[in-house]
């Protein structure tokens, strides 16, 4: 039966990951969801998974300001009303050093962080306002603020997502529009196994006797953030395993 008032979420990256966890924890809670990826074949087999009638599944990519206005511009009534965005879709490649990295690699990070978490932002921002309600909610990460080998680009382009988010609430000031950005640190999920372009195995070494975080326990702070009530707004989050600290400073002796 339809449920016009149900509550709508957007996930972007949703076929996998944080962001197919989150939208099985929304739809388990009653939430209409519209899932977002570049694998259309994974995302029509989540929708059959989640309840076809409650999801909206969009394949196109976030790098791609046409394809993101074109799909996200016309949606169903059922689906029109979006109250979270989720921009989840993001990735890292490689850890190699600034000086022997593949530029292209830090071009689709840039385009993928960044921009596409821009341009899907800018487009519904006007639909919230003008609705009095929404809640946009940014995947960042630690390496937003503390830097490791291997992590130029990718941990500028948290850095930016960082600021993004905290400007974005001072820009909404009034609005009843919320801003959160969830920083995770080590997580388990397809992430590192795309970082390191398809070797399992290395992936795999990573997280062994870590108990790094999960993508439900993302979908857990995800689902909490987005149902405080209206007036408290979670600014940001920054989580780890308990495995994980920080590390000491490097010194380089001559």
């Amino acid at each position: 039966m339809n449920q016009p008032n149900k509550k709508v979420i957007c996930i972007t990256g949703a076929s996998s990951g944080f962001g197919t966890a989150t939208a099985k924890k929304f739809i388990q809670n009653g939430w209409n969801c519209i899932i977002t990826g570049r694998r259309q074949e994974r995302l029509e087999s989540l929708a059959k998974e989640l309840g076809e009638e409650n999801t909206l599944t969009l394949a196109f990519d976030v790098t791609d300001n046409k394809a993101v206005e074109k799909n996200l511009s016309n949606l169903p009534e059922k689906f029109s009303k979006i109250s979270v965005l989720v921009n989840n879709a993001g990735l890292a490649l490689g850890l190699e050093p600034a000086q022997r990295c593949d530029l292209q690699d830090w071009e689709t990070m840039i385009d993928t962080n960044i921009k596409g978490l821009l341009y899907c932002t800018r487009l519904l921002l006007p639909k919230m306002i003008k609705q009095e309600e929404g809640h946009i909610i940014n995947l960042g990460s630690v390496a937003a603020t503390n830097p490791y080998f291997g992590g130029n680009t990718y941990g500028a382009t948290k850095a930016f997502v960082r600021q993004f988010s905290r400007n974005l609430r001072t820009d909404l000031h009034g609005t009843g529009l919320r801003v959160t950005n969830i920083e995770p640190g080590l997580a388990e999920s397809e992430f590192s196994i795309v970082r390191f372009k398809g070797d399992k195995e290395k992936a795999d070494n990573l997280y062994k006797g870590a108990h790094p975080i999960t993508p439900n326990d993302i979908a857990d702070m995800i689902y909490w953030v987005a149902t405080t009530p209206k007036h408290i707004n979670i600014n940001n989050i920054e989580v780890m395993p308990t495995s994980q600290s920080w590390s000491p400073l490097q010194v380089y002796k001559s």
